[in-house]
């Protein structure tokens, strides 16, 4: 009987109004598992290095490892993008990753120092197989050509977003507090992502065929077989990714692979795309990816060199409150990303009716520009230090306001572009790739935090300052360098783009 309250997708996508009902069961969805990851990425880094509860490790081994796990997370989401466009569809897919992020979490919980890395291999995989196919499902509910795709994208970030504030603080807040600990922060990420699960089991006939399995024509026991080929490999290969996140040399191994084996699959299909227009579009889309990993690479320094920066550096008074900075770390973005994505989807609609919108590509520059110019900002915090090397909480927040906007110029942005630029085929894929474009960025990331703390663990925090802040000069300049280039190249990319706006 459920079978037939399920629409078509021509009665999805022939929606009134501004957003599809769907795409709020999706958001729901979606901010629950966000909770659940961003709650984890939080912790990471200042649970490794926390000497006495954590791990204690090193700043430098803490950033590399933190890199590493944020590297297969993303790298992972490329794997099972591909697996749901091959054989499971975006709805089982989905539900499955649910799942084995479920028990990674609650392993971690049950003891953070012992099955640590154990947790995080299975929330890695959960990942993969989550991440990618909610958002291609999003794209799903829209024709090809609808204008309303990017403020579909907008509210869906604005879901995304907060999860994030709340498993940010939260999280945060669990772990650190002498009266909860390290086991609660990871125990909360668990049952949030439970509710999710719930949340989509409720929802998902109200999807139609939007992420059903690409295989449905075939015998049963052909699915059937194919579908647990997928589940028993994926638990197969949990030893190798251990044993490549233990050993962060291993991870170098994995990442000098699996990017280029992705580049040969991605022209592999690019050039069996029988329509010139398509594969131009391909194309344009495979700039994007290459420049979203610088992007990600700086971005995400608030998970790694900017934990460790708030836990040692800053001051704990943010305007009149008393607050423990790495929940300010972890939050401010997300904060901000509620309160200002309406109101640049608003400019970006003024703009628009004044026909002076900049297309995709400027608004890709100008995220490079804003982004050098948070961390000029995260830079300048040095001057507003005391003698003992502790800086303004208010700057360094200030900063993120910044980092806010241009991210908002790119990722979701990012995320309609590829659902406009692939082909209905290939979503899965693509999608996957803009997220190995992250693992990229996530792994630089934590190559460019090691780099930026001191070797001396004993050293003092005017040092560490230094250090941490020099490196946001650097990043500032590099940032405005890859800006410049792409505002400079956005013709050449605008014709690759055709008719996408």
């Amino acid at each position: 009987m459920a079978q037939t309250l399920k629409p078509t997708l021509e009665e999805i996508q022939n929606f009134e109004g501004k957003y599809p009902k769907q795409l709020w069961y999706l958001f729901l969805v979606e901010m629950w598992e966000r909770f659940c990851f961003y709650g984890m990425r939080g912790v990471l880094t200042i649970f490794m290095a926390d000497q006495l509860l954590g791990l204690a490790f090193s700043d430098k081994e803490a950033n590399l490892k933190y890199g590493a796990i944020q590297a297969f997370v993303y790298a992972f989401t490329f794997v099972g993008g591909v697996f749901a466009d091959k054989i499971l569809g975006f709805k089982k897919s989905l539900v499955f990753g649910g799942i084995v992020m479920i028990l990674g979490n609650l392993l971690i919980a049950y003891d953070p120092h012992v099955y640590f890395f154990y947790g995080i291999t299975l929330t890695i995989i959960g990942t993969g197989f989550f991440k990618p196919n909610i958002s291609s499902m999003v794209g799903d509910l829209y024709k090809e050509g609808d204008p309303r795709r990017d403020a579909g994208f907008g509210l869906f970030y604005s879901g995304i977003n907060i999860g994030a504030l709340l498993g940010g603080a939260i999280c945060v807040y669990l772990g650190t507090s002498e009266d909860w600990g390290w086991s609660y922060a990871f125990l909360a990420a668990a049952f949030v992502m439970f509710i999710g699960l719930i949340t989509f089991a409720i929802i998902k006939n109200s999807l139609g065929p939007i992420g059903d399995s690409p295989i449905l024509e075939l015998p049963k026991t052909t699915r059937t077989t194919r579908e647990v080929a997928v589940y028993v490999g994926s638990f197969l290969i949990l030893p190798l990714i251990y044993i490549m996140i233990i050993n962060t040399d291993y991870t170098d191994y994995f990442m000098y692979t699996i990017g280029p084996l992705a580049l040969v699959y991605f022209l592999y299909e690019t050039f069996k795309e029988k329509d010139a227009a398509s594969r131009k579009k391909l194309f344009a889309a495979l700039i994007f990816i290459m420049f979203s990993i610088a992007f990600f690479a700086f971005f995400e320094q608030s998970g790694g060199s900017l934990a460790l920066f708030a836990r040692e550096n800053l001051s704990h008074n943010l305007l009149f409150f008393d607050i423990n900075p790495n929940i300010v770390n972890n939050s401010a973005n997300s904060l901000f990303v509620i309160i200002f994505s309406p109101l640049l989807g608003l400019l970006w609609l003024a703009m628009a009716k004044k026909k002076i919108e900049p297309n995709t590509v400027v608004k890709f520059g100008l995220g490079f520009v804003l982004l050098g110019a948070a961390f000029y900002v995260f830079y300048y915090t040095r001057f507003f230090a005391n003698v003992e090397g502790i800086t303004s909480l208010n700057v360094f927040t200030g900063a993120y306001l910044i980092v806010t906007i241009a991210e908002l110029c790119l990722s979701p942005i990012g995320l309609s572009t590829m659902t406009k630029l692939s082909p209905k085929r290939l979503g899965g894929m693509m999608m996957g790739l803009w997220f190995l474009a992250s693992a990229y960025g996530q792994y630089a990331a934590g190559i460019l935090g090691a780099g930026m703390s001191s070797p001396d663990e004993n050293a003092s925090l005017v040092t560490k300052l230094q250090g941490y802040t020099e490196g946001y000069y650097q990043l500032a300049i590099y940032a405005f360098i890859a800006g410049a280039i792409l505002l400079i190249v956005s013709p050449i990319i605008r014709k690759l783009m055709m008719e996408v706006k």
